[in-house]
């Protein structure tokens, strides 16, 4: 899968009864070209195929044919030996509330190209069904800790970052919980120039500028409760906008960036 992050993609072998994870293979990640990156990034909120989506799903899908067989030979994992590859695709588009998602993808493709069965489109009958479009999140998650002390919680930051709670009934909440890496990797993108903020030293040598902080976790969302879920764009980078910014001396290879 590759996540709204839109940095790579994660393979990853696991066996399970769909209860419980009984064995954890070899998981890799694999960085997407910037060039099927800017594809994926062209194409964002976008609800009806055109050439730039037909581009962008071709690329994204030879991509995770590529990943696929790097972590085969990586591995030392046949193909063969698998019995079903899941396949999540890209989301580049959620509107929930509209009973819509759109994933690009092309399953038919990966599987022609692997010789194996693939399962995709995991979130579009959700969704028409009037779900939030992650159902299969909560109940790996609660695979995981399934011999853990509950309650518990598992929180997971991508692009979006979102929460699966386990109560000590085994019962289920997971929804967004906000925005993740998405604005900040954007706003790396368009004022820094680059791709993300590495171990955070952007935002370390900053200063935190409490009203605008305030106001923006007065934002709706916060305050809907839930099952409720985010498209990427939902949060975008320019709530930054009018930050004063200043380039100063170099720390570990970044400028120093504050914020007033």
């Amino acid at each position: 899968m590759s996540g709204t992050s839109v940095d790579g993609i994660d393979v990853a072998l696991i066996e399970t009864d769909g209860r419980q994870v009984s064995v954890r293979g070899q998981a890799i990640t694999v960085p997407y070209d910037q060039s099927v990156r800017t594809l994926i990034r062209a194409v964002f909120g976008a609800e009806r195929p055109n050439d730039a989506t037909r581009a962008a799903e071709k690329a994204l899908t030879d991509a995770h044919v590529e990943a696929v067989q790097r972590w085969s030979r990586e591995s030392g994992e046949a193909l063969s030996s698998l019995d079903v590859v899941g396949f999540h695709g890209q989301t580049i588009t959620h509107r929930p509330e509209r009973h819509f998602t759109w994933q690009l993808g092309d399953g038919a493709a990966l599987a022609r190209a692997l010789g194996l069965q693939v399962v995709d489109d995991l979130r579009v009958a959700d969704v028409e069904a009037g779900g939030q479009g992650a159902p299969l999140v909560p109940i790996y998650h609660a695979a995981l800790v399934r011999d853990l002390p509950k309650p518990i919680a598992v929180v997971n930051v991508g692009g979006v970052a979102n929460v699966t709670w386990v109560g000590s009934d085994d019962a289920l909440l997971a929804f967004d919980t906000g925005p993740g890496n998405g604005p900040i990797d954007d706003w790396c993108m368009r004022r820094a120039g680059q791709q993300f903020d590495r171990d955070g030293a952007l935002a370390a040598s900053g200063k935190v500028d409490r009203t605008r902080l305030e106001r923006f976790c007065e934002h709706r969302y916060f305050a809907r409760t839930p099952p409720k879920s985010l498209d990427r764009g939902d949060f975008s980078d320019h709530w930054a906008d009018g930050l004063r910014t200043n380039f100063g001396v170099s720390v570990h290879g970044f400028p120093n960036w504050f914020f007033t």
